[in-house]
């Protein structure tokens, strides 16, 4: 790909309000309640002039495939679509057939926050959670719950996929390491599985892990991957990113059956094609990452605020006492309040950051929790 110039900072604050004053965010809910990334909607609006072929007949959607193969090093096969349940349904319909177990980790998206859309779109294979302290499975419970199924006969569901859901970023925020993913992925190739990965947060785990898509994708040995620009700033804009692309049969037909096959694709293409250009997801996934670091370096300094997972993406969860939850409630600040682990006093709460959070949001932030008495 052809390299512009650098992507321009971001500016230091949020823009001025209707009183000419600047604002500070006060919303860490989730990555998805921030606007859209100015690089992605001038690509929209570039694309809104003219006719164009529809259906993902049109050039910003055959752009799109050639741009992810070479951004990833290999041959793929790519499906834009507009959310992420929608990716990660279609992606593990490809691999599974209705008598299939799909196994995750038991705080993965697909298992606790897609209202059974997995079940839905593979027409009825079963989610097989996995307990784990962090948020990534092991390979020891995997192993078993894997000799498990196959014990039982017929009578039981078939391993047929392993979803490494959320796992980059997972749900806790943490971050599988290479070696870890060549681990999982093979203990499910030798057992005659493919590979899923719910890439939601795939930019900030990358930069997290600082190697190429492609080191923490298909050479780990991941089959297919839904990766989303979504919560990286753009409009609505996921993909199903297909490395094994035997798998890639019929997924067309998948999605029209779904009801995600978009009249006017180019401008899910054409976010995507922005998103990816000069780097722009990662540079928005280092900004996010970055202040997600910079707010647990102050929680850390906060005698009433522990952290129960390492910061590696762009997520925080701390523990603090009620009363300083109610506090920075108080103050106008929204969160999401998790529940906190067995024997753990305290309230467990998550920080998002986005593309957008500027350190005067997170020094604002933690100025707010240490004024709580």
């Amino acid at each position: 790909m052809e390299q512009a110039a650098q992507t321009p900072p971001l500016s230091d604050t949020l823009p001025d309000d209707d009183t000419g004053s600047q604002r500070i965010r006060t919303n860490f809910m989730s990555d998805n309640v921030g606007p859209v990334c100015p690089e992605i909607l001038a690509a929209i609006a570039a694309a809104n002039t003219g006719d164009a072929p529809a259906h993902g007949d049109d050039a910003w959607t055959a752009r799109l495939e050639a741009s992810v193969s070479e951004v990833f090093e290999a041959e793929a096969r790519v499906f834009p679509v507009a959310t992420g349940t929608a990716a990660n349904g279609l992606a593990l319909a490809a691999l599974t057939p209705p008598w299939g177990a799909i196994l995750c980790d038991e705080s993965s998206h697909i298992f606790r926050r897609e209202c059974g859309a997995p079940e839905f779109f593979t027409s009825g294979a079963k989610l097989c959670p996995i307990p784990s302290a962090e948020g990534r499975m092991h390979t020891g419970l995997l192993s078993r719950t894997i000799a498990d199924l196959q014990a039982g006969g017929r009578r039981l569901s078939r391993p047929t996929a392993l979803s490494l859901s959320l796992s980059q970023a997972t749900e806790w925020g943490t971050v599988y390491t290479i070696e870890q993913l060549v681990e999982l992925t093979s203990l499910a190739h030798d057992a005659g599985m493919g590979v899923h990965m719910d890439g939601a947060r795939f930019g900030n785990a990358l930069a997290h892990l600082g190697c190429a898509p492609a080191d923490a994708t298909w050479r780990a040995g991941v089959d297919i991957l839904s990766l989303g620009a979504t919560k990286s700033g753009a409009l609505a804009a996921e993909m199903v990113v297909i490395f094994n692309t035997t798998l890639a049969e019929d997924m067309e037909r998948r999605i029209k059956r779904a009801g995600h096959l978009w009249s006017k694709q180019r401008f899910i293409s054409a976010q995507i094609l922005a998103w990816l250009e000069n780097d722009l997801w990662l540079h928005n996934a280092r900004q996010a990452n970055e202040m997600a670091g910079r707010l647990a370096r102050g929680l850390l300094r906060h005698p009433g605020a522990t952290l129960p997972f390492d910061t590696q993406a762009n997520e925080v969860f701390a523990i603090m006492p009620e009363l300083l939850v109610q506090g920075l409630e108080a103050a106008g600040y929204i969160f999401l309040r998790r529940t906190a682990p067995p024997g753990v006093e305290g309230t467990l709460v998550r920080f998002v950051m986005s593309y957008d959070t500027q350190p005067a949001d997170i020094d604002a932030l933690l100025e707010a929790l240490a004024s709580i008495e």
